[in-house]
């Protein structure tokens, strides 16, 4: 579809890879002319890294204030989620395998979600929970003789692996498999991870490996049932209805990509917050307890982990006096919303006393808010309790970030603290 050149990408095309690889600040200050001057804007596709055809490739309207990001988010009705929900576009047979109900509408949306949610009954969340903050005491204790080396793998990766790995039944043995591959799925952009091959050749490839050991899992767990959330999925029955093996490998890949990357990159930016705002740290610190749910808000405000997601119109709409036609691309850039000025005070400043905090790093509301939004708050309240108790001097450096629009994530990042037995 051509289209003319927003006046506003000669210095911030929001689609290409060079703008993501840019420093954060520097992508801020952008957004935060578009608030100021075109909160709705359209531009020229994203670049395409899986090989699509022009006539398969779409020009966008960027949504980038907060009030609009909710709005969208609560309104299926005129912008759906079934056509797609990636900011870059995508082969049609990868969106069923690899967002399950994410990239579906009511009424299907509501019948697998309804399922998916049937397996988490308290008793399943209650032993998840009990569960995450053994894991983190054990993750901290067994980093803490070590006296530093790169926190993505010393702690950030290892508790969402471990809390997704027990919470699913993946067994041991298959644990960094699948972790690797779903992290394959999400930084596809980044030069270093696809390397020589063709983006489209590793994002199959991943898919194959998750869809296939999903499948296989939930034929074991039909006749060996386990106490597991597979095993739960397997049983959920609404209606008479039940998931198909399909059906619970799409979920799979997406609770294998959520339930590990957005927690694993907010601890990483989180810390880095801590490590250069020591006033904050401090303040923190004078009542732990008392502040970190709060504080765990702000994390994820601050990360934002999940940068963009899109819909696309059902009907005619005007938002801000602009058209937009039915059957056209909107993005949102929830990194963008969670600075917008008229919603949060001093958004650019990392404040762990932020109250109230109805930041969008679990999405905008509506029905497709993230399922799994309580057990990473989980996950973060414990990592960064024995984190900040048994390691008080941790401090890590600059991180080194994957060039991608849809996860902001920290491939590295180097730590130091004194050694504990």
């Amino acid at each position: 579809m051509a289209v003319s050149e927003s006046p506003h990408t000669p210095h911030g095309d929001l689609g290409s890879l060079d703008f993501w690889g840019r420093p954060a600040e520097e992508r801020d200050r952008y957004f935060a002319e578009l608030r100021r001057d075109a909160p709705i804007s359209r531009h020229q596709p994203p670049e395409d890294i899986m090989g699509l055809s022009d006539q398969e490739r779409m020009s966008y309207w960027a949504i980038v204030r907060y009030d609009d990001v909710r709005r969208i988010s609560r309104d299926p009705e005129t912008f759906c989620s079934s056509k797609g929900t990636q900011f870059a576009d995508a082969p049609p047979e990868f969106l069923e395998a690899s967002l399950s109900f994410l990239a579906m509408d009511a009424p299907r949306h509501t019948k697998l979600r309804g399922l998916v949610s049937a397996a988490f009954t308290p008793r399943q969340v209650a032993r998840i929970e009990d569960g995450i903050r053994v894991n983190a005491r054990r993750i901290v204790a067994e980093a803490a003789p070590t006296g530093g080396g790169d926190f993505v793998e010393l702690i950030a990766k290892r508790l969402p692996l471990v809390t997704i790995s027990d919470m699913i039944g993946v067994p041991e043995a298959d644990r960094e498999r699948v972790v690797a591959a779903a992290d394959l799925l999400v930084t596809t952009t980044d030069p270093e991870v696809f390397g020589e091959r063709s983006p489209i050749e590793v994002v199959g490839e991943a898919l194959w490996t998750l869809t296939t050991f999903a499948t296989e899992l939930a034929a074991e767990r039909e006749s060996k049932p386990g106490d597991d959330l597979m095993t739960a999925l397997v049983q959920a029955e609404i209606d008479g209805e039940r998931l198909t093996h399909a059906e619970i490998a799409a979920f799979f890949v997406l609770l294998s990509v959520a339930g590990n990357d957005t927690t694993r990159h907010t601890t990483s930016h989180a810390m880095r917050a801590l490590t250069v705002n020591p006033a904050q740290r401090s303040v923190l610190l004078e009542q732990l307890e008392h502040r970190l749910p709060t504080a765990v808000e702000e994390f994820v405000r601050w990360a934002t982990p999940v940068m963009t997601f899109r819909r696309s119109t059902t009907r005619d709409v005007e938002l801000h006096g602009q058209p937009i036609a039915r059957g056209e691309k909107v993005v949102l850039f929830y990194t963008s919303a969670n600075r917008d000025e008229q919603t949060f005070a001093n958004p650019e400043r990392f404040d762990v006393t932020r109250d109230p905090n109805h930041h969008v790093g679990f999405g905008g509301g509506g029905p497709h808010y993230c399922l799994g939004a309580s057990l990473a708050r989980t996950q973060l309240r414990s990592i960064f309790t024995e984190l900040l108790t048994r390691l008080p001097d941790l401090e890590v450096e600059e991180p080194e970030r994957y060039v991608s629009a849809f996860i902001d994530g920290v491939k590295r990042m180097e730590c130091t603290f004194t050694p504990r037995a």
